[in-house]
């Protein structure tokens, strides 16, 4: 009998996460390695085929016709390699599956939906763990995660939620309609755990927005982000905040986006261990985020662009699709 003769497991698996994100950088993170190691595997895979597999572009990459043949039979493969592996389990039920993210992440977007979890998942209870510190997933205390940030997650799948945006948020009763109406409102901060260029602070958006006569220096600062929320929401100011995570307080009027610029943040990722990920409840989990907590966004945004745009103002979020 002839030898199958198969190119590497790994250099196979960096290309069905790469062509499946379209993305190194996606599959890197999914993967917990580096760009440069996706990189490298799948340069392994088309010397071993004698192959291009992808098309090299400034900032993306697109599949080649080889590349988009090789694709489905690798991914359907995959996919049933984790049923398989899924099946071997033992039938031992946890008593609920615990997912940890932001406090803010868990009050705005997650209670909010629970009940659809309990409707869709009637034979799964859910906890939920809400802190700002990132839970070490090995240990006992959750079993998944929404981690925001770029990646990778070492040790960790990682299946990308969408990327974030930030923008002026307030009540309307202080009847902002131009970006120099902030020299007579309050400017509330609520303080990150971490400083860099890219923070979402009033610093960044003066700088985006070239509003240099702003002083983003004045105005009380709150390390609880949901109470700088709460004071934008009773009028006391304007607030850098997340149009995503204040949806239901935009859509009920309480607060409003009165104008840009958005400002690009990092993205949401789903984590858990590999062993975790291909367990019943936590793909109930990423299934509930993405189609009920996240799903709706999209088609949200996605209806009120339009207006959006109207206004000179941006979309909100930008959602990634169903990464399954």
């Amino acid at each position: 009998m002839k030898q199958r003769r198969l190119p590497p497991l790994a250099a196979l698996r960096a290309f069905e996460a790469a062509a499946r994100h379209l993305s190194f950088r996606k599959a890197a993170a999914e993967l917990a390695v580096t760009p440069t190691a996706i990189s490298h595997q799948i340069r392994i895979l088309e010397t071993d085929l004698g192959l291009t597999l992808f098309d090299r572009h400034i900032r993306r990459v697109s599949l080649t016709a080889a590349g988009r043949a090789l694709f489905p039979p690798l991914r359907d493969g995959f996919a049933g390699f984790a049923r398989a592996i899924d099946g071997l389990y033992p039938q031992v039920r946890r008593v609920a599956v615990t997912l940890t993210a932001t406090p803010l992440f868990t009050e705005r977007l997650l209670i909010p939906s629970l009940g659809i979890f309990r409707a869709r998942y009637p034979d799964f209870e859910i906890r939920l763990h809400a802190s700002e510190a990132a839970v070490d997933l090995q240990g006992d205390v959750a079993d998944a995660a929404v981690r925001y940030g770029t990646g990778p997650f070492p040790g960790l799948v990682a299946h990308p939620l969408g990327d974030e945006r930030f923008g002026v948020l307030c009540s309307p009763t202080l009847g902002l309609v131009v970006p120099a109406d902030l020299r007579r409102v309050t400017l509330l901060h609520a303080e990150w755990h971490r400083q860099t260029e890219r923070t979402p602070d009033w610093r960044r958006w003066a700088r985006e927005a070239g509003a240099d006569w702003l002083d983003v220096a004045a105005g009380p600062r709150f390390t609880d982000e949901s109470h700088a929320i709460q004071a934008a929401i009773a009028g006391q100011g304007a607030v850098i905040a997340s149009p995503l995570l204040l949806r239901d307080a935009l859509a009920s009027g309480v607060l409003v986006q009165p104008f840009g610029p958005l400002l690009q943040g990092d993205g949401y990722h789903f984590v858990a261990t590999p062993g975790n990920m291909a367990c019943a409840d936590v793909v109930a989990l990423r299934r509930w985020i993405q189609e009920d907590c996240l799903g709706h966004v999209a088609a949200s945004a996605s209806s009120g662009e339009k207006a959006h745009r109207q206004t000179g103002g941006g979309s909100a979020i930008s959602l990634l699709p169903d990464s399954r």
